[in-house]
């Protein structure tokens, strides 16, 4: 007869009961979304609007999508007072922070501006 997960943590002692409770509250604390993670560190998205440079619905529609730049992501993330790492995992060897796409960004971004005031000219 199968048991209910409630029945498997009601036989686990007092201790063990809070560290697996601690483990699955990491766990959820490792994947949030955008808006969640906002939430979180108790901002509003009025005042995520206000630090981006964007309106309200700006942000609405951001946390909504499912396929960002990452400049945009690396921005909201900033805004929130952290920082964006890229890990790139692969299954026969450590995991690796991808690297030089800041420099990729703010290169093209010079470039642009080149291009725009030679444009002016």
């Amino acid at each position: 007869m199968p048991k209910t997960l409630n029945e498997m943590m009601g036989r686990l002692s007092a201790e063990r009961r809070a560290k697996v409770d601690a483990r699955a509250k990491a766990l959820i604390a490792e994947e949030m979304a955008l808006a969640e993670l906002r939430r979180a560190k108790a901002l509003t998205q009025k005042k995520m609007a206000v630090t981006l440079g964007i309106g309200q619905e700006g942000v609405s529609r951001l946390e909504k999508r499912s396929d960002l730049l990452i400049s945009t992501l690396r921005d909201y993330i900033e805004a929130m007072g952290g920082r964006l790492r890229l890990i790139a995992d692969f299954p026969d060897r450590p995991s690796v922070e991808v690297s030089g796409l800041a420099a990729i960004e703010a290169a093209k971004k010079k470039v642009g501006r080149r291009a725009r005031s030679g444009a002016r000219r």
